[in-house]
């Protein structure tokens, strides 16, 4: 699973080795909010280039840089679609669970290798609210995405349809990133057309992991400048908690002028969860750094 050892077998532990001394380094910087907000973005990206460099690299240069069997396209919808369509248990939709168990929806802000173009998209400008009716579309994007991977399986489609059908899925996500995220300063592609945010939010709910609003806020919306998940309207101020489409980003913590925003989990300090949560997502995109594309 370790890409060095695919190389150079046995040499496993000195990527190992590496990517603990980048976590150790990587760690402090995320532990403060206000440099947070700026190296998140960062080794996400990172994590992405790193992702479809190995793609690639696996095209044109070696296959040992692929991950292998069948409709396995990085895009995120086939997380939940590709089992669907060949009702086999592979080895993304683990992976996907897993750190869904261990930091919630992070898996958004953090570790998705397609969340990080449509971060750096939505950056263009500053956010503006999006559609209220987006959060009915990504439920029924999310019904056909499974429903079309159902019927594909009793129809008996081709692999090669199946894929081309999920490539042009995966290439009208761009098209939303280029023009919708660019245009709104929200995060439009994760928060309404991809399935799998929608899945992070509703199980990242069983997460121990909380956005605390506390019962001071002023209400002064100042936070809604930072949040391109368009998980803090003002209704959800209002309720004092976010939104469904909250990813634990963190930018909101350092972007409250009160200090209203923190990270809670039962039982331990503000700030223990925090360093906690920030632990947990660093180990977690150390070792997606590491993982050769299975």
């Amino acid at each position: 699973m370790l890409l060095l050892e695919r190389f150079r077998p046995g040499w496993g532990w000195l990527e190992i080795a590496a990517l603990a001394v980048y976590a150790a380094w990587l760690t402090p910087k995320m532990l403060d909010p206000d440099r947070a907000r700026i190296w998140r973005p960062r080794f996400w990206r990172l994590f992405s280039l790193v992702f479809f460099g190995q793609l690639v690299l696996g095209l044109w240069a070696d296959s040992r840089f692929l991950m292998t069997g069948t409709l396995h396209l990085p895009i995120p919808a086939l997380i939940i679609a590709g089992p669907v369509f060949r009702m086999t248990l592979s080895f993304m939709p683990i992976l996907f669970f897993a750190t869904v168990l261990l930091v919630g929806p992070a898996w958004c802000s953090h570790l998705c290798y397609i969340g990080a173009w449509d971060d750096l998209a939505s950056r263009a400008r500053q956010p503006h609210p999006l559609l209220r009716w987006r959060k009915s579309v990504r439920v029924a994007i999310l019904a056909g995405i499974v429903a079309t991977a159902w019927v594909f399986r009793l129809a008996g489609v081709s692999g090669v349809v199946a894929t081309v059908t999920a490539g042009l899925f995966g290439a009208a996500g761009v098209v939303m990133m280029a023009f919708w995220s660019r245009r709104s300063g929200q995060m439009a592609h994760c928060v309404t057309f991809c399935p799998i945010g929608l899945i992070a939010g509703l199980l990242g709910r069983l997460n121990p992991f909380r956005l605390k609003i506390e019962a001071g806020c002023t209400d002064c919306l100042a936070c809604r400048r930072f949040c391109r998940y368009d998980a803090l309207t003002p209704e959800d101020i209002a309720r004092r908690r976010p939104g469904l489409s909250c990813t634990l980003c963190g930018d909101c913590l350092s972007g409250c002028p009160s200090g209203m925003f923190s990270i809670r989990f039962p039982g331990l300090t503000p700030r223990t969860a925090r360093t906690l949560f920030v632990v947990l997502a660093v180990s977690l995109h150390a070792v997606f750094l590491g993982l050769a594309r299975i």
